[in-house]
């Protein structure tokens, strides 16, 4: 008999419990487009909708390697997010400013 997910939490020591919901939480932060905006219950035809293209395009922006930040950041935006730029180093994180309205191009110079 197939038992739930709930059940077999409860049948868990707290400490793997634990470590599922660092593996979970860790799955969140690193998500593909089209898992995020399965994620926020959204379909590629509602998301077209919200940013005014067809829902082909969608698929094609959640396919691509490469695209522009402003792209992106309507994409994110639609969803109801914000994008921030962020450079992480071994000794900190910053915060990108620069970018702003400005569009940039996939080799990184401004456009």
């Amino acid at each position: 008999m197939a038992r739930n997910f709930k059940e077999l939490q409860e049948e868990m020591s707290p400490e793997r419990r634990a470590r599922v919901e660092v593996r979970v939480n860790e799955a969140l932060r690193t998500m593909a487009l089209d898992e995020l905006r399965e994620a926020r219950k959204l379909t590629q035809t509602q998301l077209a909708s919200l940013l005014h293209v067809d829902q082909g395009s969608v698929s094609k922006m959640e396919r691509r390697t490469d695209m522009y930040i402003s792209t992106l950041r309507s994409y994110i935006e639609a969803m109801g997010g914000a994008l921030h730029i962020r450079a992480v180093f071994p000794d900190g994180e910053v915060q990108i400013q620069r970018f702003g309205d400005e569009t940039v191009g996939a080799e990184g110079e401004a456009r």
